[in-house]
């Protein structure tokens, strides 16, 4: 039985490996199926709620207030907006980009509620919204 040669072993586990990856790479990097309009993140919440109101703060760093949208139903609170890229120096080396950017929607469902839109205040990269609770009136129909 012959000796095997280290840099054989070597250079066969390397190509083996080169494989491996390029297979992760297809598994998980597949080209986008959408539109790249329709692609948007969902920014962060924190909801509290009272027995008159609702309190919702909405994460938005580096967003302008002017590129946000709020639209309040009865049962829904929906915040969209766009939240541009940070700058980054012409030849700048990128070491991670973890805070998303483009467009930005969050839809929240309150089931069995009437909401309305009370106070709104943008600070320190949030969104506030305070949003009161309407008695529901239930409407009987005689028949």
């Amino acid at each position: 039985m012959g000796t095997i040669d280290p840099r054989t072993v070597m250079w066969t586990t390397a190509c083996e490996m080169i494989d491996r990856a390029e297979r992760l790479h297809r598994q998980f990097f597949q080209p986008v199926t959408a539109p790249v309009h329709d692609l948007c993140w969902e920014p962060p919440i924190d909801i509290t709620e009272t027995d008159s109101e609702v309190l919702i703060t909405v994460a938005l760093p580096g967003v302008d207030s002017g590129a946000v949208k709020v639209t309040v139903d009865t049962d829904r609170v929906s915040v969209e907006g766009f939240r541009g890229p940070s700058a980054m120096p012409r030849g700048s080396l990128v070491h991670r980009l973890e805070i998303p950017y483009g467009k930005f929607e969050r839809q929240i469902t309150f089931p069995a509620a009437r909401l309305q839109l009370g106070q709104s205040e943008f600070a320190n990269g949030c969104l506030v919204l305070k949003l009161s609770k309407q008695p529901f009136m239930e409407r009987r129909i005689d028949v």
